[in-house]
């Protein structure tokens, strides 16, 4: 099972980036989809969940916003007002479903390799 993010790059302070996922080859028809992050000497964190049933929070002090098409069956991660804090590996990932019930991202068994996203002050 391949999930595939894009849309990184290098941004200044204050930008804008959007990433996504194709998460056309989970072998599940009920999931809950998950953006992560690890930045350098951290842990990974849960930014956003998102399932069919729970329209989802804005994340990241209402900075970031998850979205899905699930026909294209591809997540967005929509970022906004940047800040080097950001700065991190992002990786998609999915669990079973259909519930987010957590953002453990030991729960999440499908996960994607990651794209870079680096904030410059």
């Amino acid at each position: 099972v391949q999930l595939v993010e894009s849309g990184g790059g290098s941004v200044q302070a204050g930008g804008s980036l959007r990433l996504t996922c194709d998460f056309s080859g989970l072998p599940v028809n009920r999931y809950c989809l998950g953006w992560f992050r690890q930045a350098p000497g951290k842990e990974r964190e849960g930014v956003v969940m998102i399932d069919d049933y729970t329209p989802p929070a804005d994340a990241v002090k209402g900075r970031f916003t998850a979205s899905k098409d699930r026909i294209k069956k591809i997540l967005f991660l929509q970022m906004s007002n940047l800040e080097p804090e950001d700065s991190a590996i992002y990786y998609c990932a999915a669990r079973q479903g259909p519930f987010c019930t957590t953002s453990s991202a030991t729960a999440f068994a499908w996960w994607g390799k990651g794209t870079q996203v680096a904030v410059s002050s």
